[in-house]
C-alpha cells in the first residue's frame, strides 16, 4: 500500500493543517478552509493563519458544507494554476464555490502524472480515454495533453462549462463533453460495444444525475466496475479508481479492480494526500490503479 502526497507542483502547497482546517497556497494566494480529516492540532497559531491568508471559508451554522468566502482586499475570486509533468502541461481555474471547493483537488496531481506517463509510454497513435464523474477536468486535460482522444462525462452542466474553459486556457481542444449520469452512459457504451485504452473513475459517495438519477457509492459501484471491465481493452490499457467516501479504504478499491478486471500482474493502491510544512500527511482520498 502506498502513501502518495502531492510532489513537485510549484503552484500548490499545503502550509499547515489541524483543528479540522487546512491552510493552502494556490499559486500566489493562500486559502483557509475546513478539513474534516485534520483532527490533530495545527502547528502555527491561528494568529499566523489570519495574518497570511487571502481568503477564508466560513460554514453556515446549519450546514456541514455550504457557506461563504471572506476575502481580503485585492484577492480575486478566480485565477489559474498550471500543472506540468514530463513536458506536458495544462491550466486549471481556481473558483471559490459556496461548498468550500475551489475547482481543483490537488491530491489528484499524482494521478495526472500517472495518466501522462502511461499514455506517453504506450505510444499509441490515438488512444481513447473515458473520464467518469470528471468534474472540472484535471484528468481529462492530462490525458488530452498526452494526445489521447478523451470523453469527459459529468452530470452537472456548469461543471462541464468550467472544464471546457480549462481546456481552452490550456491551448487544448477536441475533448468530447457529455452531460449525463455516468452509470447510464457506460451501460449504453457497453451495448454499443465501445472500447477504451483508459478509464478514470472518480465517483462521489452520493450524487444525482441530470434527470434525477440517484447515485449511491455502496449500491452502484459494483455495476459500474462491471460495465467498465467490458469497455476496457484486454491489453495496452489502464484504469484509475478514486474513492472519497470516508468509510472506504484503499483495500476496497483494490478488491473492486481485482474482482472485476483480470488478469492483472500488479495493482497499485493506497492513499492520496498532501504533506504540510511540518511533515504531516493529510489524507484526502484513496486510489487503486493498474496498467497492462
Amino acid at each position: 500500500m502506498q502513501l502518495l502526497p502531492v510532489n513537485n507542483w510549484p503552484d500548490y502547497e499545503l502550509i499547515d493543517s489541524g483543528n479540522y482546517e487546512k491552510l493552502e497556497r494556490f499559486g500566489k494566494f493562500i486559502l483557509w478552509r475546513p478539513e474534516p480529516q485534520a483532527v490533530w492540532r495545527c502547528s502555527l497559531p491561528h494568529e499566523e493563519w489570519n495574518r497570511v491568508h487571502h481568503g477564508r471559508f466560513l460554514k453556515e451554522e446549519k450546514s456541514d458544507e455550504k457557506g461563504r468566502w471572506i476575502l481580503k482586499p485585492s484577492t480575486p475570486e478566480q485565477w489559474y494554476l498550471t500543472y506540468g509533468h514530463a513536458g506536458k502541461s495544462f491550466r486549471m481555474r481556481i473558483g471559490l464555490t459556496s461548498f468550500r471547493h475551489v475547482g481543483i483537488f490537488p491530491e489528484q496531481a499524482e494521478n495526472w502524472s500517472y495518466i501522462i506517463d502511461t499514455l506517453t509510454s504506450a505510444r499509441l497513435q490515438h488512444p481513447r480515454v473515458l473520464n467518469l464523474f470528471a468534474y472540472t477536468g484535471g484528468a481529462s486535460l492530462a490525458a488530452r495533453a498526452a494526445r489521447a482522444e478523451v470523453v469527459h462525462v459529468d452530470s452537472v452542466k456548469p461543471v462541464i462549462t468550467w472544464a471546457r474553459q480549462n481546456m481552452e486556457a490550456s491551448g487544448l481542444d477536441n475533448i468530447v463533453w457529455v452531460v449525463e449520469d455516468a452509470l447510464k452512459y457506460v451501460r449504453r457504451e457497453v451495448k454499443r460495444e465501445k472500447r477504451y485504452q483508459g478509464i478514470i473513475l472518480d465517483p462521489p459517495a452520493y450524487g444525482r444525475g441530470p434527470e434525477g438519477e440517484k447515485w449511491v457509492l455502496e449500491e452502484n459501484i459494483a455495476e459500474l466496475m462491471h460495465c467498465c471491465s467490458q469497455l476496457l481493452y484486454d491489453s495496452g490499457s489502464f484504469l484509475v479508481l478514486n474513492l472519497y467516501s470516508m468509510g472506504f479504504s484503499a483495500v476496497i478499491a483494490k478488491n473492486l479492480i481485482h474482482d472485476y478486471i483480470a488478469p492483472l500482474q500488479e495493482i497499485e493502491f493506497g492513499e492520496l494526500g498532501a504533506s504540510d510544512r511540518y511533515k504531516r500527511m493529510l489524507p484526502l482520498g484513496v486510489f487503486a490503479r493498474f496498467r497492462r
